[in-house]
């Protein structure tokens, strides 16, 4: 699995809007609403590269209200809910 993490630029009076119809998208698993920069963060998980093509300027640069995304590709993923898991194999709670 592929995880890009998508920051998005919006039209501010339509920032709820937006993250709605984005994380409406089969292959986005969470939208954020941030400060700074960006309005939006999206993560997106896909099986192929070719696929984050069709995902983020083929579906959600399109969005009306979306005027620019910053495309980050993960290498690998830590996380801390992932070794609590592993540490708890075989331990009876």
């Amino acid at each position: 699995m592929i995880t890009a993490i998508v920051l998005i630029k919006t039209s501010v009076d339509r920032i709820p809007e937006i993250a709605e119809s984005i994380a409406s998208l089969d292959s986005v698993s969470e939208v954020f609403s941030v400060t700074g920069t960006y309005d939006l963060i999206a993560m997106v998980r896909v099986r192929q590269h070719e696929d984050l093509a069709e995902m983020i300027p083929g579906r959600i640069s399109k969005i009306p209200g979306v005027e620019a995304t910053d495309t980050h590709v993960a290498f690998r993923t830590y996380s801390q809910h992932d070794l609590e898991a592993a540490f708890a194999i075989g331990l009876d709670s």
